[in-house]
């Protein structure tokens, strides 16, 4: 019984020296350990990366929210619709656009009719059906990043030889069409090629699992799969095709009355704005609402492919 008495007095005894080490009251502030580390603040060259990069994009930001504000200021008074929906009169200097918004529409008309089933197929043939490392995929994909780079007036001297002189379509409509179509080409197959790439291979291996045919698996699951990197060729062309300005002058013409047929020259809306700018007296004024109207048109079409791209991928 006596060693029982002793054994549980240094029970209690030890747990009260235990209890003696908790913190006396949650108000006490609890002193730090000395064994937890304590993490050093990021030294100032750790930051000059992250500093640039916002720098970079906020001056981006505001050099296009300055270029977008001047043309709403100068060209918002021009807007309405009798502007969009009359023709030119004194050289531009008075009336509207309605011409000019119909040959347009008519040059990127031809332009996409012709790029899209051919930069889509040539995409196709390059991801799916040539191998990475051969050589003839090495030298179309050299040749189309080369083809990117080149200036438009180059591109704009080609159309004039060979559709306007060579085919005999003279100044139109189709000869800016097609010229334009030579320039989009190389984008949106490089950026179709890139967006079924990167389809991931898992998608390849369980239709083939599956025993559904390659063609099958290309327009039932890759194309579908591959639809925002399609878009975004899309856009880009498209937004190349509607600014290009010294391209056209060779090939579609100056002429700004309706267009009749594409065989018609035809005045796209750059063309307008840059001889209304340039060459016309007193025509700044519409040419400020001519940009505006441009500016508006390219963040629709913009707005529109981004909107579809999002709707298909949550689809999808």
């Amino acid at each position: 019984m006596a060693k029982k008495k002793g054994v549980q007095k240094s029970e209690v005894r030890s747990q009260k020296s235990e209890v003696n080490f908790l913190p006396c009251s949650p108000a006490s502030p609890a002193s730090p350990s000395p064994h937890l580390p304590i993490s050093p603040s990021p030294p100032p060259l750790s930051l000059l990366p992250t500093i640039t990069v916002w720098a970079i994009a906020l001056l981006v930001t505001a050099t296009f929210a300055w270029i977008v504000g001047d043309i709403i200021w100068h060209g918002a008074g021009t807007i309405s619709w009798e502007f969009l929906t009359t023709a030119p009169k004194n050289s531009g200097r008075e009336g509207g656009i309605a011409p000019i918004l119909v040959a347009t529409g008519l040059i990127l008309g031809v332009c996409l009719a012709v790029s899209l089933p051919l930069g889509i197929g040539t995409a196709i043939l390059l991801a799916e059906f040539t191998p990475t490392d051969s050589w003839f995929g090495r030298l179309v994909r050299r040749s189309l990043d080369v083809l990117a780079g080149v200036p438009s007036i180059v591109f704009g001297l080609f159309g004039n030889v060979f559709f306007a002189r060579t085919l005999g379509l003279g100044f139109s409509i189709l000869s800016g069409g097609l010229t334009l179509a030579c320039m989009v080409l190389p984008i949106l197959i490089r950026s179709a090629e890139e967006g079924l790439r990167a389809v991931p291979n898992d998608y390849r291996l369980a239709a083939a699992s599956l025993g559904l045919s390659r063609t099958t698996t290309l327009w039932q699951l890759l194309l579908p799969a591959a639809v925002p990197g399609l878009l975004v060729g899309l856009v880009l062309g498209i937004g190349r095709a509607m600014a290009e300005t010294a391209a056209l002058i060779f090939t579609s013409g100056y002429v700004d009355r309706m267009p009749q047929s594409l065989f018609d020259s035809g005045r796209a809306l750059s063309i307008h704005i840059f001889d209304l700018s340039m060459n016309v007296s007193g025509g700044d004024t519409n040419a400020y609402g001519s940009a505006l109207v441009l500016v508006v048109l390219l963040l629709l079409i913009n707005g529109t492919a981004a909107q579809i791209a999002d709707r298909w991928l949550h689809k999808f």
